[in-house]
C-alpha cells in the first residue's frame, strides 16, 4: 500500500512537470501520461485494466462529465452566436469525412463488417476537448480559430457519443436504420439540452444559498451528477446536459428573466455564476482526473494485437490527410497558417477512450457477441487515439517554428470558414 501511494504522490507530480514543459514546448502532457501508462500496463506488466474493474469505466464516465462541465463554464454566449457558422462547418464536415475515411478504410484494410466498421469511424469522428483546449490557448493564433477550434472540439465529443451509442442500439435491435440514428441524436440533443439548461439555471439560482453552508464547493460536482443520472436515466444524452450544465453556470447572466425578478421586486438578480475560487477547484479535479485517465488509457492500450495497431496507425494517418484536404477545401479564404493550425488539430482524447471500451462491456454483460469484434474495436481506437496525439504533437511543434518564422500577425486575421 505504501508503494502506491509513493507512485501517486509522484505521477502527480510527474503531470505538473509534463504541464510545464507544455507550456514552453508547445507538447501535450497527454502524450507523456499516455507512455507512461504504456510503461506500467504493456511494457513492465505492473498495472493491468483489469485490476481496476468496472471502476475503470464509472472514472471514465466521471472524468467526462467533468471535462465537458468545465468546458461548457469556459465557453461565452457572445463567442457562440458570432462563430456559430465556422463552427457547424467545420464541425458537420469534419465529423462525417473522418467518420467515413474510418469506416471505409476499417472496411477495406482490417476486413471489418460494414457495422462495426461505421461504429468505429463514429467512435473517433469528434476531437479531443483536453488535448485540443490547452493548446491551442498557449498557440499564437487568432480568436476566431481559438474559438472555433474550442467549440469544435466540445461539440464534436458529444455527438461522437450520441452517435456512437445510437449505433450500439442499432445493434442490439439486430439493425442499424439512419432514420432511427437521427432521430436519436436529435432527440438526445434536444431533451438534454433542456434538461442541462433548467438544471443550470435552477442550481444557478440556489448558488447564493448553497455558498453559505460548510464545504459548498463539492455540492456543484454533486448536483451535476445528479443531473447526468436522471438524463441518462431517462435514455437521453448525459454528455449534452452535463455541456449545457456548465454552459448555464458559466453564462447566468443571459439566462436571466429580469421580468421575472421585477415582478418579485427584487434589485438584483439571483443567478449566479461561478466565481474564481469554485472555478480555480473544478480546473483542479479535471486536471487530476485528466492525469490518472491518461495514463489508464497507456495501460489499456492492448500490444497484444499488434495488427489493430497497425490498422490504427494507418487510419490516423488518412484522418489527418483528409482533414487537411477538407480545411483547404472550405478555407481557401483563410491564412495559410490558420488552415494549417485547424488541419492538425483533430486529436482523439476523452469521449473516444470511454466508448472504446462499450462494446466489450455489451458483451460481457449479456454473456454473448451483441457486437461484433470488440475486442478489435476497442485495440484500434486505443490505437488511433495514441497516433493521433502523437503525430498532432509533432505537427504542433512544426507549426510552432513556422508561426515563428513568419509575420503571422492573429489579432489581424479571422478564420472565415
Amino acid at each position: 500500500m505504501g508503494k502506491i501511494f509513493i507512485v501517486m504522490g509522484v505521477l502527480i507530480f510527474s503531470a505538473h512537470l509534463f504541464s510545464a514543459i507544455f507550456s514552453k514546448r508547445r507538447v501535450p502532457d497527454v502524450l507523456f501520461l499516455v507512455l507512461i501508462g504504456i510503461l506500467l500496463g504493456p511494457v513492465l506488466g505492473w498495472v493491468s485494466p483489469d485490476m481496476f474493474g468496472s471502476l475503470g469505466v464509472v472514472f471514465a464516465y466521471v472524468t467526462l462529465v467533468f471535462i465537458l462541465v468545465d468546458s461548457g463554464i469556459d465557453m461565452h454566449i457572445d463567442d457562440l452566436r458570432r462563430y456559430w457558422v465556422g463552427m457547424v462547418q467545420v464541425t458537420f464536415y469534419s465529423f462525417c469525412l473522418t467518420m467515413a475515411l474510418t469506416a471505409v478504410t476499417a472496411h477495406l484494410l482490417a476486413g471489418m463488417g460494414w457495422r462495426t466498421a461505421t461504429l468505429t469511424g463514429a467512435m473517433v469522428a469528434g476531437t479531443g476537448a483536453s488535448i485540443v483546449i490547452p493548446m491551442i490557448k498557449q498557440m499564437k493564433i487568432s480568436k476566431r480559430t481559438q474559438t472555433v477550434l474550442t467549440l469544435e472540439s466540445a461539440i464534436s465529443a458529444v455527438i461522437c457519443i450520441v452517435v456512437s451509442l445510437a449505433i450500439i442500439e442499432g445493434f442490439k435491435m439486430g439493425k442499424i436504420s439512419a432514420v432511427h440514428v437521427v432521430g436519436n441524436v436529435l432527440a438526445s440533443f434536444v431533451m438534454a439540452l433542456i434538461i442541462g439548461v433548467v438544471s443550470g439555471m435552477l442550481w444557478s439560482g440556489l448558488l447564493r444559498q448553497v455558498r453559505r453552508l460548510q464545504n459548498s464547493m463539492f455540492l456543484t460536482p454533486a448536483f451535476m451528477f445528479v443531473v447526468y443520472g436522471i438524463t441518462e436515466a431517462l435514455h437521453y444524452s448525459g454528455a449534452i446536459s452535463a455541456l449545457a450544465f456548465g454552459i448555464v453556470l458559466g453564462n447566468a447572466s443571459y439566462f436571466e428573466f429580469t421580468l421575472l425578478w421585477k415582478l418579485y421586486r427584487r434589485k438584483q438578480p439571483r443567478m449566479q455564476t461561478l466565481e474564481d475560487n469554485e472555478k480555480a477547484f473544478f480546473k483542479e479535479i479535471v486536471f487530476l482526473l485528466k492525469t490518472f485517465f491518461f495514463i489508464y488509457i497507456g495501460v489499456s492500450i492492448p500490444f497484444t494485437d499488434t495488427m489493430a495497431l497497425l490498422y490504427g496507425f494507418v487510419i490516423c494517418v488518412v484522418i489527418f490527410i483528409g482533414r487537411f484536404l477538407l480545411i483547404c477545401l472550405v478555407g481557401r479564404k483563410n491564412t495559410k497558417t490558420d488552415r494549417h493550425i485547424v488541419s492538425v488539430m483533430i486529436p482523439k482524447g476523452l469521449a473516444s477512450a470511454v466508448l472504446a471500451a462499450v462494446p466489450r462491456q455489451i458483451n460481457l454483460a449479456t454473456g454473448y457477441e451483441v457486437i461484433p469484434g470488440a475486442e478489435r474495436i476497442e485495440c484500434m481506437v486505443y490505437s488511433i487515439i495514441f497516433f493521433s496525439i502523437v503525430i498532432c504533437s509533432l505537427l504542433v511543434l512544426l507549426s510552432r517554428k513556422a508561426i515563428i518564422n513568419s509575420d503571422y500577425k492573429p489579432e489581424q486575421q479571422e478564420m472565415k470558414i
